[in-house]
């Protein structure tokens, strides 16, 4: 197989986050569970209907092209592309074929060929009986657009540029691009050549709704196209689905070409020039931009984040806005940061994703950032230790800021004790119990000493302050 080339390109269609419908008033409220109530006239496209389009929508989408370094249009305007299907009601969806919004840029090292808003379709059902039912709630919403350039070789590639793209939008606070709810459908144009430079014949495999789907989809018209190519059969160009319980794709239709829906400039829709609407400047939009996920990333590597637990953080705002605050609170306190991001990446992490295992649900900002940082504190100035730290943390977690550290420190004695007649105590007990690791440590094993240490810190519950605890652990050993 490694004799073959694979060329993907992806077109990503993300419904956005507006009050209306991208061209009525009806509501944009992809959570509606009555059917038909979000509808009207224009969406419904009955005749005599005048459309109008969602300014909103509008911001939306440029906010993606300028945060991917796009060229924005000035001059654009709606096309009709004519094709029937059941879940269309105007027998045309209203989209953007020649002048789209956006074009070009790139995100996570792929090239964009263009991004552009349409009207997204009724939603289908065919489990009712020998007919279907069509819920019109979802008919007209906005959906962004974006197309790729066919620059991805591989599965894996696909599905991180789709992770990214999720990320930007929840990021820009556009779309919530939950794909489990086709608020965000990745389509995979998959190819396959022996010749550099020269693509195979493409197959389109259409409404992937999960990053699995994506790279299980592409590696699997991977492996059947190049198996038809080794017995000399001849690629069909078509439009595929994806059967999730089987794991493969499957027939749908030819695929069409842009001739086929034979596009043509909306007449009751006007031209826009962006240039004549303040709201539309570049600048005026780029000022509008919050800190975008890949400097987000580099911000916390260079904070001392190691990078596998920055790409955590930065995978969602819910997590990168409680980091922030618990390190705004540490930066504010004057708290050792890097303390706090060991105890944040590593042991508030496992707490986190501990609790989702357990409850399915992702409960991040728990415990208070002043709290965080006062734990930390404790910790820098050794008054508790590493291990009764993790204890702390969990208890804050568990107990949802009932409790202060210092409160949860002095119930249950993780004070460290710096008192050395305690300690010589329990390390003669120790020593006297474990004649065979002081002649290993006598006979040149230095590193038995942490064996005492360790038994000490046992003993007292991790109260023992450890570096004290290894000084008289030496000196007592040595006599």
């Amino acid at each position: 197989m490694s004799e073959y080339k694979t060329t993907v390109g992806l077109e990503i269609h993300a419904e956005l986050n507006t009050k209306t419908k991208m061209f009525c008033a009806c509501l944009n409220n992809p959570d509606e569970k009555e059917p038909n109530v979000n509808i009207c006239p224009i969406c419904l496209g009955h005749p005599g209907t005048l459309p109008f389009p969602n300014k909103q929508a509008i911001k939306n989408l440029l906010k993606v092209g300028v945060a991917v370094g796009a060229s924005i249009a000035d001059f654009t305007e709606f096309d009709r592309k004519n094709y029937f299907y059941p879940d269309i009601p105007k027998g045309y969806q209203i989209s953007q074929y020649k002048y789209p919004l956006v074009s070009g840029g790139e995100l996570h090292g792929v090239k964009l060929t263009r991004i552009h808003l349409e009207e997204d379709t009724a939603k289908s059902s065919h489990d009712a009986g020998d007919y279907s039912l069509v819920d019109f709630n979802r008919a007209g919403l906005p959906l962004l657009e974006l197309v790729t350039e066919p620059v991805i070789h591989s599965a894996k590639q696909a599905g991180d540029f789709a992770r990214e793209l999720q990320l930007l939008f929840k990021t820009l606070g556009i779309a919530e691009a939950n794909m489990e709810k086709g608020e965000m459908r990745v389509e995979a144009n998959i190819s396959v050549s022996k010749e550099e430079g020269v693509f195979g014949t493409k197959v389109e495999v259409k409404n992937l709704n999960s990053f699995r789907a994506v790279e299980r989809a592409i590696d699997y018209e991977v492996a059947r196209h190049i198996k038809m190519l080794e017995k000399g059969e001849k690629i069909i160009q078509e439009t595929r689905g994806w059967d999730e319980n089987k794991q493969s794709t499957f027939s749908q239709r030819n695929k069409e070409n842009s001739n086929d829906y034979r596009y043509f400039p909306d007449p009751d829709l006007p031209k826009m020039k962006l240039s004549e609407v303040p709201e539309f400047y570049f600048e005026t939009i780029k000022a509008t931009l919050p800190e975008l996920p890949w400097n987000r990333l580099k911000r916390y590597v260079d904070m001392g984040v190691p990078q596998k637990e920055a790409e955590t953080i930065t995978s969602s705002p819910e997590w990168y806005t409680y980091f922030d605050e618990v390190i705004g609170k540490v930066k504010e306190d004057g708290v050792n940061i890097k303390i706090a991001v060991n105890y944040f990446t590593n042991d508030y992490v496992f707490l986190v994703n501990e609790n989702l295992k357990a409850t399915q649900s992702l409960n991040i900002a728990v415990v208070n950032p002043d709290y965080f940082s006062r734990l930390v504190r404790l910790v820098e100035e050794q008054k508790i230790s590493s291990r009764g730290a993790k204890d702390i943390l969990r208890e804050l977690y568990s107990e949802r800021r009932l409790k202060t550290p210092e409160e949860i420190a002095e119930t249950k004695g993780l004070f460290q004790k710096s008192d050395t007649g305690e300690i010589e105590t329990m390390l003669k007990s120790i020593i006297e119990a474990n004649p065979n690791v002081v002649a290993d440590y006598k006979a040149g094993k230095e590193i038995a000493v942490m064996f005492f240490v360790g038994q000490v810190m046992k003993a007292s519950k991790g109260s023992a302050n450890p570096a004290i605890t290894k000084e008289l652990a030496v000196k007592m050993l040595n006599l």
